[in-house]
């Protein structure tokens, strides 16, 4: 990887980005962590690949995250109602259900 330009940017507009990849990365976990839904899903999809256990974790991350069940079973849990089944879209076969 190439090193970045030092010369680029004065002294004060690193500091600048510095202090701003800081707050920024702050701001995004603060938002992660108070995110229940967000939470849900991530230990969703990681307690299906442990089980599962794919040999392409790509595809199964897209089938997984894609699937409507996935989706629903979030509503459920968040205590939502539930979406009718014509709204869901199609169903995706041989992907994980949580």
């Amino acid at each position: 990887m190439a090193t970045p330009d030092a010369g680029a940017l004065s002294e004060e507009q690193r500091q600048r980005l510095a202090d701003f990849k800081i707050r920024a990365r702050v701001s995004n976990e603060t938002y992660l962590r108070e995110r229940r839904e967000i939470q849900l899903l991530l230990s969703g999809f990681i307690r299906e690949v442990l089980l599962r256990r794919p040999e392409n974790i790509r595809e199964f991350a897209a089938a997984h995250f894609t699937n409507p069940a996935v989706a629903q079973s979030i509503r459920e849990k968040m205590g939502a109602p539930a979406v009718p089944r014509e709204r869901e879209g199609p169903q995706h076969r041989d992907t994980p259900l949580t």
